[in-house]
């Protein structure tokens, strides 16, 4: 859609994706696309049988991403997205495959719809990666106490994280700005924030203007 511009944030597991997805929003009154997480019916299954599930799943969050992707399409302005369908593919579809947790055969399948996705689908304007080292990360799911990420092995986050680092490396659909998480506190931090907001702007036209027309709530107090 002309007149459209398409911000997504990627990042590993408890990198901060959703904060900074909200903080987007209330900065530059934008709207959010959310990763239909809860919605997914397979994960209770996945997560007590991964080789089992793990196509199920994985496919079920293929189709839901391209249907947001066709939803965000029909929206005018600046959209962001929280999570992409490329990390879908590139980070968990293959650490899964890489583990031996998806078969060769689901793996073949999967990858082809995902091409053929990929094919009808315009990439983010402006890639946003978060990355953060695996303590934080620990951490941070400890923090928000989601049941069902508790006890992912260290080993499965690690492997996670040298997939991400090595897909952002070789991205090129777009610009990318990569931010470090473990050293930013843009929520709290004015001078983080005034940063982070400034090495936004420099990629997205007209987001200062926004920002001064959203008057966020912590800029009213």
């Amino acid at each position: 859609m002309a007149g459209r511009t398409y911000i997504a944030v990627a990042g590993n597991i408890g990198a901060g994706k959703s904060t900074l997805t909200d903080f987007l929003c209330r900065t530059y009154g934008v709207q959010p696309f959310f990763e239909p997480n809860e919605d997914n019916p397979y994960l209770p299954d996945f997560y007590a049988d991964m080789k089992k599930w793990s196509f199920h799943s994985q496919v079920y969050f293929l189709s839901h991403k391209f249907r947001i992707h066709q939803d965000l399409d029909q929206t005018s302005g600046v959209v962001v997205q929280d999570r992409t369908i490329f990390e879908d593919a590139e980070i968990f579809a293959t650490a899964l495959h890489q583990s031996g947790k998806m078969t060769e055969r689901d793996f073949k399948t999967y990858s082809e719809l995902y091409s053929t996705i990929c094919r009808a689908i315009r990439p983010p304007d402006l890639m946003i990666y978060l990355r953060s080292s695996i303590r934080t990360i620990k951490k941070r799911i400890k923090l928000r106490g989601r049941e069902m990420e508790q006890n992912i092995p260290t080993a499965y986050l690690k492997q996670l994280q040298k997939l991400y680092d090595d897909w952002i490396a070789r991205y090129d659909l777009g610009e990318v700005l990569t931010l470090d998480t473990d050293r930013l506190d843009y929520m709290t931090d004015l001078v983080d924030r005034i940063d982070v907001m400034e090495r936004i702007e420099q990629f997205v036209p007209g987001a200062k203007e926004r920002r001064q027309k959203a008057r966020p709530a912590y800029a009213r107090r």
